[in-house]
Formats: structure tokens, C-alpha cells, sequence
């Protein structure tokens, strides 16, 4: 049977990217997206839910993500589902969370925010060209060994 895990996201961030460092140096960001969904019920009604979701960056993408990105700031996102588990300290019971795993992304107001910081009339929602973004942070890697979106092998390590 083919599996395929694929991610697209496009959000807002709920607060700045939280940056840390494995102790073997590599790095790691955590960010979580607000995307929103509208619609209207059958009586007319507008409806509006929000959908909360943890994304892990890691190594020079993490490092830029926290550099350039900041709370509010949307961005779209490339990625794969993770189901991290664990066993609760304090109460002893299993906890799970299911995650992206970045491995593409793109800022999605950047060129705009300037002009709208001075009063310009840039447009918030048109997307940043990938060319603008350095390829070592826009580009899947092409060789396993280059491999820079997979989590380190010591993820016992991450501190979060």
C-alpha cells in the first residue's frame, strides 16, 4: 500500500518563533500556526473556527524562521504530519500531539509589511516569491546526506 504524508499550511503566527539548540548544535524552532476558516450556516449565519498547529523547523531553516518571523506574521508552510508520545511526568499518563515536521516555507507578506509599516498600501496576503528566499532555506535537499529536514538522531535531547 503507497503512503503518502504531505502538509500545506498557510497561517498566522501565534507568538515568535521559539529558537533552541540540541546539544549537539543543531538547531530547532518551534512555531505554531492560527489558521482561520469562515464559512456560512444554512440559516445565513457566519462561522469562523480556528485551527491551532505546532510546526518544528530545524537547523538553517529554523535559524531564519526565527530571525525574520515574528507573532502575527503569516507564512505558508510545507511539511509532514508527526505523532510525537510521551509519558506525562507529574501524572503518569500517556500524551500524544500531532505535529508538522517543516521542510519548505515561504513569507508571505515580507515585501509588503514594508510598505505598509510606512503607510503604504501593500497587499498582506501576496506571497513572497521563492526566488527571494535563499536556497538553503526554500529548497529540498537532492542527497540523502544533505538531508537538512529530518530531526537530529538525538530528538531525546531537544529541550522543549
Amino acid at each position: 500500500m503507497p503512503n503518502y504524508n504531505k502538509v500545506i499550511l498557510a497561517g498566522n503566527l501565534t507568538r515568535d518563533p521559539e529558537l533552541r539548540y540540541t546539544p549537539s548544535g543543531v538547531a530547532i524552532a518551534r512555531i505554531t500556526l492560527a489558521i482561520n476558516r469562515s464559512w456560512r450556516t444554512e440559516t445565513g449565519e457566519m462561522k469562523e473556527e480556528v485551527t491551532f498547529v505546532d510546526v518544528d523547523a530545524f537547523r538553517k531553516q529554523a535559524e531564519a524562521i526565527s530571525q525574520y518571523l515574528k507573532k502575527g506574521r503569516p507564512m505558508l508552510v510545507e511539511g509532514r504530519l508527526k505523532l510525537d508520545q510521551w509519558e506525562d511526568k507529574q501524572t503518569g499518563q500517556k500524551r500524544s500531539r500531532l505535529g508538522v515536521v517543516l521542510e519548505n516555507f515561504q513569507f508571505l507578506d515580507s515585501a509588503s509589511r514594508s510598505s505598509e509599516d510606512h503607510g503604504g498600501t501593500g497587499n498582506a496576503a501576496r506571497p513572497r516569491p521563492a526566488a527571494q528566499v535563499p536556497p538553503s532555506q526554500s529548497q529540498a535537499p537532492s542527497t540523502p546526506e544533505a538531508d537538512h529536514d529530518t530531526p537530529p538522531q538525538d530528538e531525546d535531547d531537544v529541550p522543549f
